[in-house]
Protein backbone atom coordinates (compact mmCIF):
# COMPACT_ATOMS: atom_id res chain seq x y z
CA UNK A 1 0.00 0.00 0.00
CA UNK A 2 1.44 3.14 -1.02
CA UNK A 3 0.67 7.30 -0.80
CA UNK A 4 -0.76 8.81 -3.87
CA UNK A 5 -2.91 11.88 -5.62
CA UNK A 6 -6.30 10.54 -7.20
CA UNK A 7 -7.31 13.17 -10.04
CA UNK A 8 -10.88 13.03 -10.44
CA UNK A 9 -12.04 14.68 -14.01
CA UNK A 10 -15.10 16.50 -14.38
CA UNK A 11 -18.39 16.69 -16.90
CA UNK A 12 -17.55 15.40 -20.36
CA UNK A 13 -13.97 15.33 -19.77
CA UNK A 14 -12.01 11.69 -19.36
CA UNK A 15 -9.15 10.92 -17.69
CA UNK A 16 -6.68 12.01 -20.20
CA UNK A 17 -7.28 15.18 -19.39
CA UNK A 18 -4.86 15.38 -16.68
CA UNK A 19 -2.39 14.38 -18.69
CA UNK A 20 -0.28 17.36 -19.01
CA UNK A 21 -0.21 17.58 -15.02
CA UNK A 22 0.84 14.19 -14.31
CA UNK A 23 3.84 14.45 -16.56
CA UNK A 24 4.74 17.33 -14.52
CA UNK A 25 4.09 15.86 -11.24
CA UNK A 26 6.01 12.34 -12.24
CA UNK A 27 8.77 14.74 -12.44
CA UNK A 28 8.63 16.93 -9.18
CA UNK A 29 7.81 13.75 -7.56
CA UNK A 30 8.52 10.59 -9.04
CA UNK A 31 8.09 8.63 -5.83
CA UNK A 32 4.42 9.58 -5.61
CA UNK A 33 1.87 7.27 -7.10
CA UNK A 34 -0.97 9.37 -9.70
CA UNK A 35 -4.14 8.10 -10.36
CA UNK A 36 -6.05 9.74 -13.12
CA UNK A 37 -9.82 7.78 -12.90
CA UNK A 38 -12.03 7.40 -15.60
CA UNK A 39 -15.36 7.92 -14.00
CA UNK A 40 -18.05 5.34 -15.82
CA UNK A 41 -19.14 5.95 -19.35
CA UNK A 42 -15.69 6.76 -20.48
CA UNK A 43 -13.39 4.75 -22.30
CA UNK A 44 -11.66 1.84 -20.13
CA UNK A 45 -14.58 1.88 -17.54
CA UNK A 46 -18.35 1.16 -19.90
CA UNK A 47 -21.51 1.93 -18.72
CA UNK A 48 -25.00 2.94 -19.49
CA UNK A 49 -25.20 7.19 -18.90
CA UNK A 50 -28.62 7.08 -17.96
CA UNK A 51 -27.79 4.71 -14.71
CA UNK A 52 -24.54 6.62 -13.42
CA UNK A 53 -25.09 9.10 -11.18
CA UNK A 54 -22.95 10.26 -7.85
CA UNK A 55 -23.42 6.92 -6.11
CA UNK A 56 -22.13 5.16 -9.27
CA UNK A 57 -18.87 7.43 -9.40
CA UNK A 58 -18.25 7.49 -5.95
CA UNK A 59 -18.32 3.31 -5.71
CA UNK A 60 -16.19 3.33 -9.39
CA UNK A 61 -13.45 6.10 -7.40
CA UNK A 62 -12.90 3.50 -4.73
CA UNK A 63 -13.03 0.70 -6.52
CA UNK A 64 -9.73 2.66 -8.53
CA UNK A 65 -8.16 3.34 -5.41
CA UNK A 66 -8.42 -0.09 -3.75
CA UNK A 67 -7.27 -1.74 -6.98
CA UNK A 68 -3.91 0.64 -6.87
CA UNK A 69 -3.44 -0.24 -3.12
CA UNK A 70 -3.19 2.94 -2.34
CA UNK A 71 -3.21 3.20 1.52
CA UNK A 72 -3.41 7.20 1.82
CA UNK A 73 -4.55 9.62 -0.35
CA UNK A 74 -4.89 13.10 -1.86
CA UNK A 75 -8.54 13.59 -3.79
CA UNK A 76 -8.80 16.10 -6.12
CA UNK A 77 -11.44 17.08 -7.79
CA UNK A 78 -12.10 19.08 -11.05
CA UNK A 79 -15.24 20.73 -12.21
CA UNK A 80 -18.64 18.26 -11.85
CA UNK A 81 -15.85 15.90 -9.83
CA UNK A 82 -17.07 17.95 -7.01
CA UNK A 83 -20.38 15.84 -6.23
CA UNK A 84 -17.80 12.75 -6.04
CA UNK A 85 -14.93 13.26 -3.95
CA UNK A 86 -17.13 14.09 -1.20
CA UNK A 87 -18.47 10.71 -1.02
CA UNK A 88 -14.97 8.90 -1.86
CA UNK A 89 -14.10 10.60 0.86
CA UNK A 90 -16.74 9.10 3.28
CA UNK A 91 -15.98 6.03 2.27
CA UNK A 92 -12.46 5.77 2.82
CA UNK A 93 -12.45 7.57 5.96
CA UNK A 94 -10.03 10.92 7.62
CA UNK A 95 -7.15 7.88 8.29
CA UNK A 96 -6.88 7.55 4.60
CA UNK A 97 -7.61 10.73 2.98
CA UNK A 98 -4.86 13.68 3.57
CA UNK A 99 -6.80 16.50 1.55
CA UNK A 100 -9.62 17.23 -0.33
CA UNK A 101 -8.49 19.19 -3.56
CA UNK A 102 -11.31 21.52 -5.17
CA UNK A 103 -9.77 22.76 -8.58
CA UNK A 104 -13.14 25.17 -9.90
CA UNK A 105 -15.18 22.16 -8.94
CA UNK A 106 -19.34 22.04 -8.28
CA UNK A 107 -20.25 22.29 -4.77
CA UNK A 108 -24.00 23.28 -4.77
CA UNK A 109 -25.32 23.82 -1.64
CA UNK A 110 -26.02 20.71 0.18
CA UNK A 111 -29.46 18.93 -1.00
CA UNK A 112 -29.18 20.69 -4.18
CA UNK A 113 -28.21 19.92 -7.44
CA UNK A 114 -25.39 20.76 -9.42
CA UNK A 115 -28.36 21.87 -12.71
CA UNK A 116 -29.85 24.20 -9.81
CA UNK A 117 -26.91 26.07 -9.07
CA UNK A 118 -25.87 26.74 -12.73
CA UNK A 119 -25.78 30.61 -14.42
CA UNK A 120 -25.70 31.83 -17.66
CA UNK A 121 -24.79 29.66 -20.86
CA UNK A 122 -24.00 26.58 -19.10
CA UNK A 123 -27.25 26.20 -16.87
CA UNK A 124 -29.71 27.22 -20.21
CA UNK A 125 -27.94 24.30 -22.53
CA UNK A 126 -27.60 21.53 -18.91
CA UNK A 127 -31.44 22.43 -18.57
CA UNK A 128 -32.57 21.71 -21.73
CA UNK A 129 -31.05 18.97 -22.94
CA UNK A 130 -32.26 17.62 -19.10
CA UNK A 131 -35.67 18.69 -20.33
CA UNK A 132 -35.48 17.07 -23.31
CA UNK A 133 -33.03 14.15 -22.73
CA UNK A 134 -32.33 13.13 -26.24
CA UNK A 135 -28.78 10.65 -26.98
CA UNK A 136 -26.06 11.85 -24.77
CA UNK A 137 -23.26 14.08 -27.13
CA UNK A 138 -20.03 16.63 -25.95
CA UNK A 139 -21.16 20.34 -25.96
CA UNK A 140 -20.37 21.67 -29.56
CA UNK A 141 -16.47 22.81 -30.11
CA UNK A 142 -17.59 26.40 -30.32
CA UNK A 143 -18.89 26.44 -26.47
CA UNK A 144 -16.12 24.17 -25.08
CA UNK A 145 -14.01 26.71 -26.38
CA UNK A 146 -15.48 29.58 -24.92
CA UNK A 147 -16.39 28.35 -21.72
CA UNK A 148 -13.50 26.13 -20.96
CA UNK A 149 -10.24 27.00 -22.96
CA UNK A 150 -10.29 30.61 -23.43
CA UNK A 151 -6.43 31.69 -23.29
CA UNK A 152 -5.39 28.16 -24.38
CA UNK A 153 -3.04 27.62 -27.13
CA UNK A 154 -4.67 26.25 -30.48
CA UNK A 155 -2.34 22.57 -29.44
CA UNK A 156 -3.90 22.85 -26.06
CA UNK A 157 -7.51 23.65 -27.20
CA UNK A 158 -7.06 20.55 -29.69
CA UNK A 159 -6.01 18.34 -26.84
CA UNK A 160 -9.52 19.32 -24.68
CA UNK A 161 -11.60 18.12 -27.43
CA UNK A 162 -9.62 15.27 -28.34
CA UNK A 163 -10.78 13.79 -25.47
CA UNK A 164 -14.46 15.49 -24.46
CA UNK A 165 -17.55 12.41 -24.23
CA UNK A 166 -21.04 12.13 -23.88
CA UNK A 167 -22.00 12.89 -19.71
CA UNK A 168 -25.25 11.60 -17.60
CA UNK A 169 -27.75 13.70 -17.30
CA UNK A 170 -28.15 12.31 -13.51
CA UNK A 171 -24.82 13.99 -12.07
CA UNK A 172 -26.54 17.01 -13.02
CA UNK A 173 -29.89 16.71 -11.24
CA UNK A 174 -29.26 14.69 -8.35
CA UNK A 175 -28.98 15.58 -4.97
CA UNK A 176 -25.81 16.25 -3.47
CA UNK A 177 -25.45 14.67 0.18
CA UNK A 178 -22.11 15.58 1.70
CA UNK A 179 -23.36 15.19 5.27
CA UNK A 180 -21.29 11.94 5.69
CA UNK A 181 -17.70 14.16 4.44
CA UNK A 182 -15.70 13.78 7.09
CA UNK A 183 -15.17 17.92 8.35
CA UNK A 184 -11.30 17.20 9.77
CA UNK A 185 -10.23 16.87 6.26
CA UNK A 186 -8.45 19.32 5.51
CA UNK A 187 -9.36 21.19 1.93
CA UNK A 188 -7.77 23.10 -0.40
CA UNK A 189 -9.24 25.16 -3.03
CA UNK A 190 -7.63 26.11 -6.40
CA UNK A 191 -9.36 29.42 -8.12
CA UNK A 192 -9.27 29.92 -11.63
CA UNK A 193 -9.24 33.85 -12.08
CA UNK A 194 -10.37 33.65 -15.79
CA UNK A 195 -12.97 30.54 -15.77
CA UNK A 196 -15.96 31.32 -17.86
CA UNK A 197 -17.93 28.16 -16.51
CA UNK A 198 -17.46 28.30 -13.02
CA UNK A 199 -16.80 31.83 -12.79
CA UNK A 200 -14.72 33.14 -9.41
CA UNK A 201 -17.59 34.78 -8.31
CA UNK A 202 -19.04 31.75 -8.21
CA UNK A 203 -16.30 29.54 -6.54
CA UNK A 204 -16.36 31.68 -3.78
CA UNK A 205 -19.47 30.99 -2.95
CA UNK A 206 -19.06 27.24 -3.38
CA UNK A 207 -16.26 27.56 -0.87
CA UNK A 208 -18.69 28.72 1.18
CA UNK A 209 -21.39 25.91 0.70
CA UNK A 210 -18.22 23.87 1.54
CA UNK A 211 -17.96 25.10 4.46
CA UNK A 212 -14.98 26.76 4.11
CA UNK A 213 -11.51 25.42 3.21
CA UNK A 214 -7.65 25.62 4.69
CA UNK A 215 -6.14 27.32 1.58
CA UNK A 216 -7.38 29.01 -1.49
CA UNK A 217 -4.90 29.01 -4.75
CA UNK A 218 -5.50 31.37 -7.20
CA UNK A 219 -4.24 30.50 -11.26
CA UNK A 220 -4.83 33.36 -13.98
CA UNK A 221 -6.15 30.72 -16.19
CA UNK A 222 -9.37 29.58 -17.77
CA UNK A 223 -11.51 26.96 -16.67
CA UNK A 224 -9.69 23.09 -17.82
CA UNK A 225 -6.44 24.46 -15.70
CA UNK A 226 -4.86 20.96 -16.07
CA UNK A 227 -4.73 21.39 -19.63
CA UNK A 228 -3.76 24.95 -19.87
CA UNK A 229 -1.37 25.45 -16.90
CA UNK A 230 -0.50 22.08 -15.75
CA UNK A 231 3.10 23.35 -14.47
CA UNK A 232 1.48 25.12 -11.91
CA UNK A 233 -1.02 23.20 -11.03
CA UNK A 234 1.07 20.56 -10.59
CA UNK A 235 3.13 22.42 -7.94
CA UNK A 236 0.12 23.59 -6.15
CA UNK A 237 -0.79 19.83 -6.10
CA UNK A 238 2.57 18.71 -4.84
CA UNK A 239 2.67 21.75 -1.92
CA UNK A 240 -0.92 19.77 -0.50
CA UNK A 241 1.10 16.19 0.09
Amino acid sequence: MTKGIVLVHGGQHTGRCWEPTVAHLMEMRPEISVLPVHLPGRDGNPADLSEVGIAECVQSVVFDIERAKLSEVVLVAHSMGGVTIPGVAEALGKERVSRLVFIAAAVPPDGTSILEDLIGELRETVGTRVEEPSEPAPFPREMVTELFCNGMTEDQVEFTMSQMCPESNLLATQRVDRSGMPQSIPRTWILTARDRAVTPEQQRQHIENLGGVDDVVEIDTCHDVMISEPEQLAKALVDCL
